[in-house]
């Protein structure tokens, strides 16, 4: 069965913290229409602060995206992993696995925060969102309302 998956990567600094910065960046989508691209690859968008948060769309492999993809027979097992866990905002506790049936899709969203090891240059944050679909999709699906959706943003303070 089909697997495609969107990697949308969104990473700031304290100077996006507050105000219009802040407003301009919590409108960033979140997903996006989808290129072609070759089998056991996802779609790639990263959106960063430097940049305005213009996004900047590519591939990557599959084994490098943060999620976990098992065929359980007539299910997607979906599982985001946590990396690297001391950029970790503290969370409750972590959600269980999705289970997709054909024709599903997930979104699954996890933020992080981070500190130069001295302190020096201050916090910078990233926010990644995962869309997974089971089955076939048109180049829109990941504009649509998701099946199930998994937030597991933290606060970042």
């Amino acid at each position: 069965m089909e697997i495609t998956v969107q990697w949308v990567k969104t990473s700031w600094t304290k100077q996006s913290r507050g105000g219009e910065a802040a407003a301009l960046r919590n409108a960033l989508p979140v997903g996006f229409a989808l290129p072609r691209i070759p089998s056991g690859s996802a779609h790639f968008v990263h959106m960063s602060e430097h940049d305005g948060f213009e996004p900047r769309s590519g591939r990557t492999e599959l084994r490098e995206v943060g999620v976990s993809l098992r065929n359980e027979g007539d299910r997607l097992r979906v599982l985001a992993r946590v990396e690297p866990l001391f950029g970790l905002p503290p969370r409750p506790r972590r959600p269980p696995a999705v289970r997709l049936l054909p024709g599903q899709w997930v979104r699954w969203q996890l933020n992080y925060r981070f500190s130069s090891a001295l302190g020096i240059r201050g916090w910078s944050y990233w926010l990644d969102t995962f869309n997974i679909a089971y089955g076939p999709v048109d180049r829109e699906v990941f504009l649509s309302e998701p099946t199930v959706i998994i937030d597991e943003c933290g606060p970042v303070r």
